[in-house]
C-alpha cells in the first residue's frame, strides 16, 4: 500500500486543541498538509485555525464531542465537504481520571470510556467510510498502558487496553477484506502534555506523570511517519517499549514494583486543589502543548525512535559499525601475531 506524502494529504485530527493533537496539527501544517480539526472547545479551534491559516495552511475546524456519534459524524461531514477527501484520520482525543478504582464513581468511568473507547470506535468507523474508496491511514492513539497496567489510573488503563484490542481486530478485518487502509496503534510513554491537569482527580495530592517525560513532538513525528508508512504499532519513547516488555515477560515483578511506588511515582508533592478544573465532562483545553511543570526534565530526542523511523539507515550503520570493529580486531590480532613472531 502506497500512502501519500504528508505535504499532499488532508489530515483529520481529533483532540486538536491540546497536547499531542495540537502538536501534531502544528507539525503537519509546517509540512504542508491541509487539516481538519475536531475538539470540544470551539473558541480554541477557531483560534488554532486562524493561527494555521496565517501560516499558509488550509485548516478547517468543527467542534464536536467524539463520544457523541451524531456530533462526530456532522463534524466529519463538514470537514470532508470543505477539504474534499481525507487521507489520514487520527483518533487522538482522550481524557483521564486519577484515583483508586473503589473511589472513582462509575459514572466518571463511563464518561471516560465514552471518549477514550467509544470516541475511537466512532472515529474509526467514520474513518473507514471516508478512506475505503481512495485509501489512506487510520491512526489510533493508545498508550504504553495498552499493555502495561498501572495503579491509580485503572479505568484509563482499561480504556487503552480496549483501544488496542479494537484497533488490532479492526486491522485484521480490513486486511482480510483487502481495503486499502493502513491501521496503526500509537503507544506513547509518559509525554509532557497538560494531561495530569486535564484529568479528574480523586487523589489527596495533585497527580503528575512518572519520569522520564518525553516531548510531544516525538509523538507527532511518529503519527506523521505512520501517515506516510504502513506501520501496525509504533512505540513512542524507549520506556514504552521497556515497560511493555517487562509487563509481558515479568508481570509479577512489574506489579510488585508498581505497588511499591503506588503513592510516590505519580505524586507531584502538592496537595490536591479543591477547585481544580478538569476535562472529563467539559473542555479544559487552552491551546497548550506541554504541561505546566516547567522545572521537569523532558527527553527531547530519542535514538530509539530514530531507529524506528529510519530502520534501513540504522541497519546499515550497525552493519558498517560491526564491519569496522571486525576489521579493527583483525588488524590488532595481526599486529599481535607479528609482534609475537619477532620476539621468538
Amino acid at each position: 500500500m502506497k500512502l501519500k506524502p504528508v505535504s499532499q494529504q488532508n489530515i483529520l485530527i481529533t483532540g486538536a486543541t491540546s497536547g499531542i493533537g495540537l502538536t501534531t496539527a502544528r507539525m503537519a501544517a509546517k509540512r504542508g498538509a491541509s487539516l481538519g480539526l475536531i475538539a470540544r472547545n470551539e473558541q480554541a479551534l477557531n483560534e488554532l485555525c486562524e493561527e494555521l491559516r496565517s501560516q499558509g495552511c488550509r485548516a478547517v475546524g468543527a467542534a464536536a464531542d467524539v463520544g457523541d456519534a451524531g456530533q462526530f459524524r456532522r463534524a466529519a461531514q463538514q470537514i470532508a465537504q470543505e477539504l474534499g477527501t481525507i487521507d489520514t484520520w487520527v483518533n487522538n482525543a482522550g481524557v483521564s481520571v486519577y484515583g483508586r478504582i473503589m473511589e472513582v464513581p462509575t459514572e466518571d468511568m463511563r464518561q471516560l470510556f465514552d471518549t477514550n473507547l467509544w470516541g475511537v470506535v466512532n472515529g474509526s468507523k467514520l474513518g473507514v467510510e471516508y478512506l475505503r474508496s481512495n485509501g489512506g491511514a487510520l491512526i489510533n492513539l493508545g498508550s504504553e498502558v495498552s499493555d502495561a497496567a498501572i495503579p491509580l489510573q485503572g479505568i484509563y488503563t482499561a480504556s487503552k487496553h480496549a483501544v488496542k484490542g479494537f484497533t488490532d481486530s479492526l486491522r485484521m478485518e480490513l486486511e482480510a477484506d483487502k481495503l486499502p487502509i493502513s491501521v496503526t496503534l500509537i503507544q506513547p510513554t509518559a509525554i509532557d502534555t497538560p494531561y495530569p491537569e486535564n484529568a479528574k482527580n480523586y487523589l489527596p495530592y495533585e497527580p503528575t506523570l512518572p519520569a522520564p517525560l518525553y516531548a510531544p513532538e516525538l509523538v507527532a513525528e511518529a503519527i506523521l511517519h505512520c501517515a506516510e508508512n504502513q506501520v501496525p504499532t509504533f512505540f513512542v519513547g524507549d520506556m514504552s517499549k521497556i515497560n511493555t516488555a517487562l509487563s509481558h515477560y515479568a508481570p509479577q515483578t512489574m506489579a510488585k514494583v508498581q505497588e511499591s511506588v503506588i503513592d510516590s511515582l505519580q505524586n507531584s508533592g502538592k496537595p490536591a486543589s479543591p477547585d481544580r478544573n478538569d476535562g472529563l465532562y467539559d473542555t479544559n483545553s487552552q491551546l497548550r502543548e506541554r504541561g505546566n511543570d516547567e522545572g521537569r526534565f523532558v527527553v527531547e530526542n530519542s535514538p530509539y525512535q530514530q531507529a524506528m523511523l529510519h530502520p534501513k539507515l540504522t541497519k546499515s550503520l550497525l552493519i558498517g559499525g560491526g564491519l569496522a570493529i571486525a576489521a579493527l580486531v583483525a588488524n590488532n590480532l595481526r599486529q599481535s601475531g607479528s609482534s609475537a613472531s619477532q620476539v621468538h
